[in-house]
Order: C-alpha cells, then structure tokens, then sequence
C-alpha cells in the first residue's frame, strides 16, 4: 500500500488486489459529510480479489477513518 495526496490535496491509498488489478481507497470531496471511495482504478475488472492479508490491511486504513475521518 502507498500512501499519496491526490491533485486537489486529498488522501489516497494505492495498492493492487491478488490478480494484480490497481485499487484505491480515496478521501471523498464530499462537503456534507465524511466519505470514501473504495475501489478499482479502472473499469475492466469491477472487483477487487482480496487476501485475508488485504483484507487486514484495508481493515486498519477503515478503522482510522471511523474513527477521525481522515486516512
């Protein structure tokens, strides 16, 4: 997982599912309340293939978020 700032200065976490497909985890621009996007970066796969490991990883980033809303 790396860790960047988009263009407009929000958080976004990279990483790759276990078929190797690019994900993210992004802070949301929405203004009326705390939000995320989860997904994949692009739209020939609409799934992300998880490892328990993954799944552990994006686990912690969502706990952070619930609790301060941010990443």
């Amino acid at each position: 997982m790396k860790k960047d700032v988009t263009n407009r200065g929000f958080s976004v976490i990279h990483f790759t599912d276990s078929r190797g497909v690019k994900c993210s985890l992004q802070k949301s621009s929405l203004a009326t309340e705390d939000a995320i996007w989860l997904g994949v970066d692009y739209a020939s796969t609409t799934h992300m293939h998880l490892t328990k490991e993954q799944a552990s990883e994006i686990i912690k980033v969502l706990q952070v978020f619930v609790e301060t809303g941010d990443l």
